[in-house]
């Protein structure tokens, strides 16, 4: 298997169906071919169909999914796409950096994830915290906005250099190795940390959502494999298990 079969483009709250087929046939030049929708607001529709001039095959093996959780299922590492600097502080990459990064990634087996917004807002801050870093496609200041599909083309294209390059692989893990984390087992561990938070009372006056913020970008710079996170539910657990012993002697 190669490393670009790898790696996913995530298209996020699509609002034009042409897009989608431009930007299949952006991948498929490129010889990338995962694609995966979140929520798409007219899919399938011929407009797609037309303008992917015939890259079919990626839009046919394309999952639909409700939510973003569904879209970067498996992967244990997510890009997000976004033309400007966001309230989420995440570490900023450049597309040739993304590309090294995700091809290095897939390298060592890992499923990755490129996600890109919708094409009037982009991605919204909740979608962005589910990224391990913010990719920026370096534009000029007063019209730095690309479509959707140029954005994709743009990826495709550092991928494509990356994967005809020289880019050393990165060395294949060991087979006793726990395997990362993915998008799904760490979206159920932010949960419970959450919920968690609430049954200790922690917040005590304190915006939830910004200390949740905070400890997403902390635990996903981590990266963890599935033994870590299993360690931490254990934690969250015994916490939750004395806050209730606490509360029922009150």
């Amino acid at each position: 298997m190669s490393p670009s079969d790898l790696i996913r483009f995530v298209l996020v709250r699509t609002s034009h169906p042409g897009n989608i087929g431009s930007a299949a046939r952006a991948m498929r030049t490129m010889g990338l071919t995962r694609m995966a929708l979140v929520a798409p607001q007219r899919f399938p529709h011929p407009d797609a169909a037309a303008l992917a001039a015939g890259a079919d095959d990626v839009m046919g093996s394309a999952g639909v999914h409700d939510e973003l959780v569904g879209g970067l299922a498996g992967c244990s590492l997510a890009l997000g796409l976004s033309a400007r600097r966001r309230g989420v502080d995440l570490p900023e990459l450049t597309p040739r950096e993304a590309a090294e990064r995700a091809l290095a990634a897939a390298a060592r087996g890992e499923q990755v994830a490129l996600v890109f917004g919708n094409e009037r807002t982009g991605l919204e801050n909740d979608e962005l915290a589910r990224c391990h870093a913010m990719v920026r496609i370096p534009s000029v200041d007063d019209f730095s906005s690309l479509n959707l599909s140029q954005a994709v083309q743009v990826m495709a294209y550092e991928l494509r250099l990356a994967l005809l390059g020289d880019l050393p692989l990165a060395p294949a893990p060991r087979e006793d190795a726990e395997p990362p984390a993915d998008a799904e087992k760490m979206e159920r561990f932010f949960a419970h940390l959450a919920q968690t938070l609430d049954d200790i009372e922690f917040h005590k006056g304190r915006s939830a959502n910004v200390i949740m913020l905070r400890l997403r970008k902390l635990f996903q710079r981590a990266q963890m494999d599935e033994r870590e996170l299993r360690i931490l539910h254990g934690i969250l657990a015994d916490a939750q298990r004395m806050a209730g012993l606490a509360n029922a002697k009150r």
